[in-house]
């Protein structure tokens, strides 16, 4: 899977722009705050429906146009797949897939996989479990509907009840009876997902993080619940919210489920968020995205687009060699301020592009 032709209007700093890509390396270079990391956001935008920066569509919509607009054309062994996205300036948007309009995110999410890392992804490892979640959630939303339909559902019923257990001193019991009994058939199966995800992180993370640092250091993912057998998750659940009622109404927010759990790390037997160095966390986060890629190629038979947003220059020598030397098979769009760090792994399909002020030129 790789991206041919990447076509942008009124995108952020760009007026207009119209790129060939190469199905191997791509490289753009240029300056800090000339536009290099807005072409990356636009090619995640095409996988997800969403930007990685903010959460307000109308922040990519150039000062003073009306809208923006976003071309890609994706090349896939089995059908390639042309995404058109409109953002209009009242936050709506537009999407059409092989000029067939969806009317669904879900529609859109698993057409075009992409997988970023970017020197703000070290808030993984470092910051909130919310944000362990939204990793494992994300990577799992692009390999399963049913999943991004289950999560979504939840999200929804825990929302509601939220709201009741907020607006109500004496919430019914019934209704909180049919609130948990909806939400632990969602958890059910967003946990087992999860469970399975860890396990094929760790499987493919171990060898890779043993790769980076040279057989120094072993890396492992625990999923960490509430729950404490998964074999009866939906049944355990409704009883945990059940045992929690009283709790939950006293402090009018909903203690038990999949949006209270996490992912632990270790390196060596040692946490690496409260415990590991700088350098550790980082190679924590690279282990993640590449065991990433390897997952998706393992599901839906090609790799996806890697976006790698500035972080070479903040690798040492073994983590920026098992990138380069990772990518070969991988079309990896790359931004940097110098073309140093990756002249010699360029070859006849690479493409590089120079970035000023929402120019390129080739």
């Amino acid at each position: 899977m790789y991206i041919k032709h990447l076509q942008l209007m009124n995108y952020r700093n760009y007026d207009e722009l119209s790129l060939e890509l190469g199905s191997s390396v791509n490289v753009f270079i240029g300056d800090n705050a000339q536009g290099k990391t807005n072409i990356l956001e636009s090619i995640y935008y095409c996988g997800f429906g969403k930007s990685h920066r903010t959460s307000k569509d109308r922040e990519l919509i150039k000062w003073g146009a009306e809208k923006t607009f976003i071309k890609s054309y994706i090349s896939k062994e089995r059908l390639d797949k042309r995404i058109e996205i409109n953002i209009l300036k009242d936050g709506k948007k537009l999407i059409n897939i092989n000029s067939i309009k969806i009317t669904k995110i879900a529609e859109l999410i698993g057409t075009f996989n992409v997988v970023m890392f970017s020197p703000e992804d070290l808030r993984i490892v470092k910051e909130s479990p919310a944000i362990r979640r939204k990793f494992i959630d994300m990577e799992l939303c692009q390999l399963d509907s049913k999943y991004y339909y289950s999560l979504v559902q939840y999200n929804k019923v825990l929302n509601e009840r939220n709201i009741m257990l907020k607006t109500n001193n004496k919430p019914e019991e019934f209704m909180l009876d049919i609130y948990d009994e909806q939400l632990s058939a969602f958890a059910q199966y967003i946990i087992n997902k999860r469970l399975e995800y860890i396990k094929k992180l760790n499987l493919y993370g171990k060898e890779i993080h043993k790769d980076i640092t040279l057989n120094k250091e072993d890396i492992n993912f625990k999923y960490f619940s509430q729950i404490k057998d998964f074999k009866n998750t939906k049944s355990q659940i409704n009883d945990l919210l059940k045992e929690n009622r009283k709790r939950d109404i006293e402090k009018r927010n909903t203690s038990i489920g999949p949006h209270r759990d996490d992912l632990y790390i270790y390196i060596n037997g040692v946490e690496v968020k409260n415990y590991g160095s700088q350098g550790q966390q980082r190679t924590t986060v690279l282990t993640m995205k590449f065991s990433s890629l390897r997952i998706i190629k393992e599901q839906t038979g090609e790799y996806p687009v890697l976006l790698l947003d500035d972080v070479l220059s903040e690798l040492d020598f073994n983590r920026k060699k098992y990138i380069l030397n990772s990518i070969k098979d991988i079309q990896t769009i790359i931004t940097c301020t110098g073309i140093d760090d990756v002249n010699q792994y360029l070859d006849s399909n690479s493409k590089i592009f120079n970035v000023k002020e929402g120019s390129i030129q080739i």
